[in-house]
């Protein structure tokens, strides 16, 4: 094996790890084998719960590593993308991260809000309601696997704080 190949197998090892939420999007397929609603998403945004208290707190460092992430999420999903051959294949959850982290993006990290966020996302990025599908479908590669997360996550953080907004008690 030369140098080359070397690297170009290191390089789809470090996208598979990351694609994969550091291959949490992995274990439905071995338990489940491979079908679209696998719970790989679920897991996906387990992670990104689990990964939340390693976040910014602050408002402009939050959107800057947000920003960032989403670029950096849409660049490997599309490498991932590539590397096995099918749009927006299941193992590939680094959109869910994206997303659950937009849902939960400048707010206070309570139980209650974390929880809600988790819930009504996980509830839009499995149903994909308009326009959320629209999207996934109509964008490119990486563009469209991330950004219908992305979306999704939008949505849950507005109904999040609505909810916060109607309950304050549970603030």
């Amino acid at each position: 094996m030369t140098i080359r190949d070397k690297a170009a197998a290191a390089g789809e090892r470090l996208t598979e790890i990351l694609a994969t939420g550091f291959y949490a999007g992995l274990l439905p397929r071995k338990l489940t084998g491979f079908r679209k609603f696998t719970g790989a998403g679920f897991l996906g945004t387990v992670v990104a719960v689990l990964l939340t208290p390693l976040l910014p707190e602050g408002a402009a460092g939050y959107a800057l590593f947000l920003s960032f992430f989403c670029f950096f999420a849409v660049k490997v999903s599309n490498a991932a993308s590539r590397q096995y051959g099918t749009h927006d294949d299941p193992r590939i959850v680094i959109d869910e991260i994206a997303g659950y982290w937009i849902a939960t993006a400048f707010m206070e990290r309570t139980i209650f809000s974390l929880t809600t966020a988790f819930i009504l996302f996980r509830i839009l990025d499995t149903l994909k309601p308009w326009p959320i599908k629209r999207l996934e479908k109509s964008l490119p590669a990486g563009l469209g696997i991330v950004f219908d997360d992305a979306l999704a996550g939008a949505e849950a953080n507005i109904l999040t704080r609505l909810i916060m907004t109607m309950w304050p008690m549970w603030r």
